[in-house]
């Protein structure tokens, strides 16, 4: 199994990567393959919305501007069975680079195309501070997921007060997924 970590964080340290960490963890003690796409490495910059909104993402499933990194971006999510998402909260949203990427990838996969069309994605949110703005994030990333035809496997907020359990739950998750378990299995 390999299984495409999206990164919205900006640091290569601290609060979410410690929850990214974990996850990588669990999965690769399940023997997954992991490829963690740290979307802030790349310059890409918002949708365009050329073609009066609906231009090749609509008629060719690809962006014009792709070779901003969007299309290695999406080519390794394709790559992956599963998909973990991991963003700090920013004002009740995604990170910034998280938030241009989702919405320039949910405009070339709205046919469906494939990239995420029944992937188990995986949703982290880390909200810092005062810890608020976490349900409306994953609110996001959820709307996102239904959008594209990904499967929610699970959700989980971690913030300075429950770090310590949640990098164990967020672990044990990335391990489950990694070991084949689906969404809706009964155990």
């Amino acid at each position: 199994m390999k299984i495409c970590i999206l990164s919205g964080n900006p640091k290569k340290d601290g609060l979410c990567q410690s929850i990214i960490d974990a996850a990588i963890s669990g999965a690769v003690e399940a023997g997954a393959e992991v490829d963690e796409i740290r979307l802030c490495d790349y310059h890409m910059g918002p949708c365009r919305v050329c073609g009066g909104g609906w231009g090749t993402c609509l008629s060719g499933n690809y962006c014009t501007y792709g070779d901003d990194g969007f299309d290695d971006a999406r080519d390794r999510i394709k790559a992956g069975d599963a998909i973990i998402m991991a963003t700090p909260v920013y004002w009740g949203e995604t990170s910034e680079a998280m938030k241009n990427f989702l919405d320039r990838l949910r405009r070339v996969e709205f046919n469906q195309s494939g990239v995420l069309r029944n992937k188990q994605v995986f949703l982290i949110a880390s909200p810092g501070g005062s810890g608020n703005g976490a349900l409306t994030c994953l609110e996001q990333m959820d709307r996102f997921c239904r959008h594209t035809g990904a499967v929610i496997f699970d959700y989980i907020i971690v913030n300075r007060w429950n770090n310590d359990y949640k990098r164990i739950a967020a672990r044990a998750a990335a391990k489950a997924m990694a070991e084949g378990r689906k969404n809706g299995d009964t155990i």
